[in-house]
């Protein structure tokens, strides 16, 4: 940002006295139980005026808690887990070598690892978390409707990730146990799920619980002791699996090339490229919910490499671990639960029972950091009444965990299943257009206690919907509609150039979006949106000092004063 940028930004403080002079509002006591009850719940913090609380303001200095290390940590934690493990196979499963499944899963992190990165500097530098600053480029009640389309997204997939975490689990339990491989089952086949399965399930839930509880500042602890024991456990399978297939006969997994080649095999490239893009689109919207709780605005920058690396550390453990277990067992185990689940000796099963604890930890953090904060931050920006993070993730875990029922989805919900992987086409145009509008369009200038009013300048109209969003939105999902019915449903016959335009997904989403939305914005402008930046507080010692020279100006808690001239 260039100096007289820095110059211009005003600095939003506190003050007690600003709020003396404010009218009390006397409320009506509820009568009704639904009302005491919504009385007896309602957040100390909130503020109706300003449709907020304490998790939706901007984030204090104090809570400012998260370095560039941390940041790093939760990228390189978050790969280290059994999905990360598995990301090769499907590649290698479509046809792909070893090689181009690597080199596909390497280029689809360090493109997706660019756009969070981007589209983390808005919470990096003024602290705001997805559904506050979504508000600039949707309208203030537009975006609400990106944001239910996110919680949606972060319910379904923390249900479908506490699916793997209950494998986890289970195999700690056959490690512990192994009569429990055997326990009998009292459910009926129609319940898609056996006993000792939900057992595993109901101890995978009661294990997450508590670290919802955990203030989203303070993850970065979890975080950390996630990152120095999932690692241990991942170097630790791929090298048990190395010495003990090395001097074993059979074929190489490393000796095979592609199984497709040509045309179909540069559709399928370009397709599990998609694929791998589209599991990180959620990330593409959500990194302001980290990113608001560092210091400085260039911690972000170490996600650059944290993320690709660390994906494509985790990717090669698999391929060797699967290249291992041809030659052990006479066929590729993928998963590296099934691989420990083999371990049936008494040095065995304590070495199983160590790797699926070390799982299990990776497979809570990651469903938290990918889905349940994510979504509690939704509901937060929903209901700010009532619901604050915390709140929210309990909510949301209740939700994806066990009214979805996940197992009933995996098991006969296919159709729905391949509907939620390809809802990265509405989430990547909402990606595209929150970089467009931040980047190109207001060039990182947000007033941020406009963010707050109902009838500020980002209210747009009487609607609270900027026009010019809803356009590039529906031009960056609309023309990829007959591909994604097609990946649904395969009986639905669609030619075969919508097919190839939806394998381009997540780029045709984000690029048509960001610049249908800058090219709308540059001929029919909201000018009173163009404003200088007004920061929320920074560290109080140097404000004290001006530092820099940066003009201060100090105005309320409820971000209702006009900055002064």
């Amino acid at each position: 940002m260039a100096m007289d940028d820095i110059q211009k930004t005003a600095y939003v403080n506190s003050s007690e006295e600003s709020t003396d002079a404010l009218p009390v509002a006397t409320e009506a006591v509820p009568t009704t139980t639904w009302g005491k009850f919504l009385k007896k719940i309602e957040l100390d913090s909130s503020n109706s005026g300003r449709l907020s609380n304490e998790d939706l303001d901007p984030v204090p200095w104090e809570r400012r808690t998260w370095r560039w290390y941390n940041l790093a940590l939760y990228w390189i934690s978050d790969a280290f887990s059994p999905s990360g493990w598995r990301a090769a196979a499907s590649l290698m499963q479509i046809g792909l070598s070893w090689r181009w499944s690597l080199f596909n899963l390497a280029l689809a992190n360090i493109l997706i690892a660019i756009i969070i990165t981007f589209n983390a500097h808005p919470g990096a530098r003024y602290h705001v978390c997805f559904p506050v600053f979504s508000r600039v480029p949707f309208g203030f009640y537009f975006s609400y409707v990106m944001v239910f389309m996110r919680m949606i997204t972060g319910i379904f997939w923390y249900g479908i990730q506490t699916y793997t975490g209950a494998e986890c689990v289970r195999s700690l339990l056959f490690a512990i146990w192994p009569s429990f491989r055997n326990y009998p089952n009292s459910l009926p086949k129609s319940a898609n799920i056996e006993t000792n399965f939900m057992i595993s399930w109901f101890v995978y839930f009661m294990l997450c619980v508590p670290v919802h509880l955990i203030r989203v500042e303070n993850t970065r602890w979890y975080f950390l002791f996630k990152c120095c024991l999932t690692p241990i456990c991942g170097f630790a399978i791929m090298g048990w699996t190395v010495q003990a297939a090395k001097s074993l006969p059979g074929p190489s997994l490393f000796a095979e090339g592609n199984a497709i080649h040509g045309t179909q095999f540069t559709w399928a490239f370009m397709s599990a490229l998609y694929s791998n893009m589209g599991g990180g689109s959620t990330y593409a919207t959500n990194a302001s919910d980290y990113s608001r709780y560092t210091r400085r605005e260039n911690s972000i920058l170490f996600q650059l490499f944290a993320l690709p690396f660390s994906n494509i550390v985790m990717a090669v453990m698999g391929v060797v671990g699967a290249a291992g277990t041809r030659k052990i067992y006479g066929k590729i185990l993928w998963d590296p639960l099934l691989l420990i689940d083999n371990w049936t000796s008494p040095g065995g099963r304590a070495a199983a029972a160590f790797c699926a604890i070390a799982f299990t930890v990776a497979q809570v953090g990651q469903n938290i950091s990918a889905n349940s904060i994510a979504a509690a931050n939704d509901l937060n920006c929903i209901f700010p009444k009532y619901i604050n993070i915390r709140r929210g993730q309990i909510i949301a875990a209740l939700l994806g965990a066990w009214a979805l029922t996940p197992w009933n989805i995996l098991t006969s919900a296919t159709a729905f299943l391949s509907f939620m992987s390809g809802y990265s086409i509405w989430l990547s145009s909402i990606a595209g257009i929150l970089f467009s509008d931040y980047w190109l369009v207001h060039r990182l200038k947000y007033d941020v206690r406009e963010l707050y009013k109902t009838d500020g300048i980002y209210r747009y109209n009487k609607w609270g919907v900027n026009w010019r969003a809803v356009v590039a939105f529906n031009c960056g999902w609309v023309p990829l509609l007959p591909g994604f019915i097609h990946a649904v449903n395969p009986k639905i016959n669609v030619i075969i150039g919508m097919q190839r335009l939806y394998y381009l997904g997540f780029f045709y989403g984000f690029f048509c979006a960001a610049l249908v939305y800058w090219t709308l914005c540059y001929f029919f402008p909201q000018q009173e949106t163009y404003v200088e930046a007004v920061l929320p507080p920074g560290n109080p010692l140097d404000e004290e000092q001006g530092i820099d020279s940066v003009e201060i100006d100090i105005v309320g808690t409820d971000y209702d004063v006009e900055k002064k001239d």
